[in-house]
């Protein structure tokens, strides 16, 4: 501790020392000193706020950021708490990360605002603006140096230079208008239908076999079918493919169109209504098709209707029926699209409900 110049008995007291960003302190007051008044401090063209909302701020700020700690360590306190398994642990699993984490993110950045705003110097930035154009001087120059190349390389004083150049550049500005064929032909009504027409038998995905509906018996099994014809076309399959369950007749509920049914078994498209992801994995005791993509559910035998995740409609139903010799047959195409829902979709199931009024 060194001693008071003033008095060499008392200690030397401290000066604070000056933060970056902060005014320098008026009228000889030391920095930090209060401030009898509440208006902001302007030095030098920077307004600087009054240590009053200064203060302020700082509390504001602090309790924000408290909250982002808080929330923070509760995402990781849910994330080890809220295990996964089922379909409600999944949802209080999701419901509690995202909350927690949104939480987080939306108390640190208005904590940052409020940093920015209450605490923080304000400046008046002007930026100065000159004139584009080039002096005359410099533009005759420029002309003239133009002229004096066009006149050196021959250009306009060799036509038939000029006119075989002009002529071989021109097919070049229309090879663009050759290149937009690939985007094309373009798809007309083929998103909104598939391949499976009345009469076309179900093929067992795999096997190419023809599949009985007698021989389809055991409530809970589940065949992946594609069409007859098309076992190997990938743009068929693409819309077409099938998954095939037996129900047993008590399980199905109204949403499912029973005169679209066989002997309680059904037909639902495979391609998933969120972005078209196979939609085959199955639970038996649940009845819950589950596309692994982004977990949308559906339950099978309430008409494929969502249960959960981001599928905004049913799987398609196909109406299937058997033919003469017992085997699966489809009745016709599909009422509306199948897979992810697009602009057309509107159009498609106003077609469709006049083919059925039809």
């Amino acid at each position: 501790m060194t001693e008071n110049p003033n008095d060499p008995g008392l200690p030397e007291e401290r000066v604070p020392r000056r933060v970056l960003g902060t005014p320098p302190p008026g009228n000889g007051s030391a920095l930090g000193a209060p401030v009898a008044d509440a208006e902001p401090i302007v030095h030098e063209g920077v307004q600087f706020p009054d240590p009053a909302t200064a203060r302020k701020g700082e509390r504001a700020a602090a309790l924000l950021f408290l909250v982002a700690f808080l929330a923070g360590v509760g995402f990781v306190a849910a994330y080890v708490i809220f295990q996964v398994g089922s379909i409600d642990k999944v949802a209080t699993s999701n419901m509690a990360l995202g909350g927690t984490l949104a939480v987080a993110l939306l108390a640190l950045a208005a904590g940052i605002v409020v940093w920015v705003r209450m605490m923080m110097p304000k400046y008046s930035l002007v930026q100065e603006r000159h004139t584009m154009a080039s002096p005359p001087a410099v533009r005759e120059e420029i002309g003239a140096t133009f002229l004096q190349g066009a006149n050196e390389s021959g250009f306009v004083k060799y036509k038939l230079l000029r006119r075989t150049l002009l002529l071989a550049a021109a097919p070049l500005g229309l090879l663009p208008l050759v290149l937009l064929k690939d985007l094309g032909p373009l798809p007309g009504t083929t998103l909104r239908h598939t391949v499976w027409k009345k009469g076309m038998r179900l093929i067992v995905e795999g096997t190419g076999e023809p599949i009985r509906a007698a021989d389809f018996n055991s409530p809970g099994g589940i065949l992946s079918i594609v069409p007859e014809g098309h076992e190997d076309d990938l743009n068929a399959l693409a819309k077409a493919t099938l998954i095939l369950i037996k129900f047993r007749p008590e399980d199905i509920k109204p949403g499912t169109k029973l005169n679209w049914t066989h002997d309680s078994i059904v037909a639902y498209s495979k391609i998933c209504t969120h972005v078209g992801c196979p939609a085959a994995l199955y639970e038996q005791t649940t009845h819950h098709i589950l596309c692994p993509c982004h977990q949308s559910t559906f339950d099978a035998a309430d008409g494929a209707k969502v249960i959960f995740g981001p599928a905004a409609r049913p799987l398609p139903q196909l109406p299937i029926s058997v033919d003469s010799q017992g085997y699966l047959i489809a009745q016709s195409d599909f009422a509306v699209p199948v897979g992810p829902s697009f602009w057309e979709r509107g159009d498609a199931e106003a077609e469709a409900r006049a083919r059925g009024q039809a």
